[in-house]
């Protein structure tokens, strides 16, 4: 029947995402379950979203991206899980072919393109081009790992689908700004546990100029005007940034 739910559970993580929820669960409702992980929200996400149709389950990130993301594939009823983030919507393509594969049953784990938008326009180059991530999957196949930029690990063979993910992944330069610190506060520890050393020269003065050089140039992030010229040159910082990090933790405990 048309109207029948697909056997899929749709897992999105959330904090303060009122401005993003209702639309995101939205694209989603073709599943048979959405669970949304909230995340100590202190705004309405968490009546948004049950009103928009989802369940709720509550759980403290505690800055591990991974074991929020298990959670959810634990707490999820159906054996398809699509994994989806609370800035970003399923395009009508994206789940025409969701619902293919999900009836299909094959053993695969899917990976998907994202197209990132802003008010002031959509980036399709540099550092911010659409990138693909695996995001519908079996749930006994596969976990996350990592406690930053974590990584679907699956034991099915990739394959990719045409349809895109539409990406809302920064409200304002505050935002985008804030993560930038918080991320390379979290690489540069992450380096330092693992041994890492930095060299002034090589990474602190060269890194940051190749980074740029690649997002604005070879990745052709100059075709996307301001915008593209605006994050290539935070990628610049962001660069910089993990590595003075870095060396401070290295040589003086983290300080200046």
């Amino acid at each position: 029947m048309e109207n029948e739910k697909l056997p899929l559970t749709v897992v999105i993580l959330a904090r303060n995402e009122a401005d993003n929820i209702e639309q995101c669960i939205k694209t989603a409702l073709f599943a048979d379950e959405i669970l949304v992980i909230e995340n100590n929200s202190t705004d309405n996400t968490v009546e948004l979203a049950r009103a928009s149709g989802a369940t709720v389950l509550f759980r403290d990130l505690n800055g591990d991206y991974a074991a929020q993301r298990n959670f959810g594939i634990e707490k999820a009823k159906h054996e398809w899980i699509f994994m989806l983030d609370a800035d970003e919507r399923i395009t009508e393509e994206l789940k025409a072919e969701i619902v293919d594969a999900v009836n299909k049953n094959e053993d695969y784990c899917y990976r998907v393109s994202r197209e990132n938008h802003f008010v002031q326009g959509k980036v399709l180059h540099g550092d911010l081009r659409p990138d693909r991530v695996e995001r519908l999957f079996k749930k006994i196949t596969a976990h996350y790992e990592g406690l930053v930029h974590e990584r679907l690990h699956s034991t099915s063979k990739s394959r990719e689908l045409k349809g895109r993910l539409i990406h809302f992944p920064y409200k304002s330069w505050e935002i985008h700004l804030d993560k930038m610190n918080r991320y390379s506060s979290m690489v540069a520890l992450k380096y330092f546990e693992k041994g890492k050393k930095c060299n002034f020269i090589v990474d602190i003065m060269i890194k940051p100029y190749w980074a740029f050089i690649k997002v604005y140039f070879i990745h052709l992030g100059f075709l996307d005007g301001q915008l593209g010229w605006n994050f290539s040159v935070l990628h610049y910082m962001y660069t910089m940034e993990k590595y003075l990090k870095l060396n401070s933790l290295n040589k003086f405990k983290g300080k200046i």
